[in-house]
């Protein structure tokens, strides 16, 4: 099949961004593995090792592999509520969580161009989908497909669409014309390193890549993939978030005019939630709220957590009532958090 009808029913199928990589052995790898053995990947485990041996070609997933359809999908809702993010009340949430949680529709997405694919065409097609949780590099693929290039952040950057979108991925058995990766753009521009609140965006040394992230002392790592408490040093720099960080995106001069998002299941639905509604949630009640949710990956101890913190850095005496309630639980990890947003807020525990 032609590249061009490819890109056109990826279009059909929700996904604004498509481009076509080889299917065969990533030379990008080797920076991964480095990453992991530096010890920059903090508590992932699943980032290191034999799984991210798997992450060298993309055939580990499918034996037939050919080509590597990488897709893009805007998720951008638009800039938070000035009046939200002033809010001593509210807790901070990055972007992508807005809405529903992505995995499902952008798998929905994918199945739905693998069956038209294989409508159109006589031959026989092997397929699978991948949305992130499988062992691909995607950010290298979807830079060899053509989609964008990779910023000092880390992140894919698009000169048309910015970097708020998620990627996804279908591996097919079939011959595909691949595309040319772009042009690096970022020049001499600085920003996401200087505006990182912790400096996680650190040089590695190396002519490719020349920057990497130290998940080790990203916010978005630190309120999402750590289970264990938060380093008291980087608390501070927290604030009110109580999911991920957008900070390194937002100063991102390719996102000034980065379009918004038209797809409904992605409309801003957890925002900005009160810090005192989300103390007082059971872990029944997590799970209910969160159930269709990216922010269930924090788990309900971990959000309790980082919503310790976020109470502690609001400067808000009258959450002295919520701490008391965190301090009190018997959850050890919670409890301390709580102990020391007690402390932050210039109140002594008796």
């Amino acid at each position: 099949m032609h590249a061009g009808r490819v890109k056109e029913l990826a279009r059909e199928c929700g996904f604004e961004l498509t481009g076509v990589a080889r299917a065969e052995p990533l030379v990008e790898a080797e920076w991964f593995l480095e990453w992991g053995r530096a010890g920059l990947a903090g508590e992932m485990k699943y980032l290191t090792g034999r799984r991210a041996v798997l992450r060298s070609d993309p055939r580990t997933l499918l034996a037939s592999a050919r080509s590597v359809i990488c897709v893009g999908k805007l998720y951008n809702p638009g800039n938070p509520d000035p009046a939200a993010l002033r809010d001593p009340e509210r807790a901070c949430v990055s972007r992508y969580a807005w809405g529903e949680d992505y995995h499902a529709v952008m798998r929905a997405g994918l199945l739905r161009l693998k069956n038209r694919l294989a409508s159109e065409c006589s031959r026989g097609l092997e397929a699978r989908i991948a949305v992130d949780t499988a062992p691909l590099l995607e950010r290298a693929l979807a830079r060899r497909a053509g989609l964008g290039w990779i910023g000092r952040n880390t992140c894919l950057i698009n000169q048309r669409y910015g970097s708020w979108f998620f990627l996804g991925e279908l591996l097919v058995s079939w011959d595909i014309e691949p595309d040319a990766p772009p042009p690096e753009r970022c020049g001499n521009c600085m920003r996401c390193v200087q505006a990182c609140p912790t400096r996680a965006i650190i040089p590695t040394g190396r002519s490719q890549p020349a920057w990497t992230v130290d998940a080790r002392r990203c916010l978005a790592y630190l309120t999402i993939e750590l289970r264990a408490a938060v380093p008291e040093t980087l608390r501070a720099a927290v604030g009110r978030r109580v999911f991920g960080c957008d900070i390194c995106q937002e100063v991102c001069p390719w996102n000034r005019r980065a379009p918004l998002t038209d797809e409904p299941a992605f409309a801003p639905r957890f925002a900005s939630p009160r810090l005192a509604e989300l103390a007082e949630l059971s872990e029944c009640d997590f799970r209910r709220r969160f159930a269709r949710s990216a922010v269930r990956r924090a788990g309900w101890r971990g959000l309790l957590r980082n919503v310790a913190v976020a109470l502690g850095n609001s400067g808000w005496a009258a959450h002295r009532s919520v701490l008391e309630k965190l301090i009190s639980m018997a959850d050890p990890l919670v409890s301390e958090h709580a102990r020391w947003a007690w402390e932050r807020l210039g109140v002594r525990s008796q």
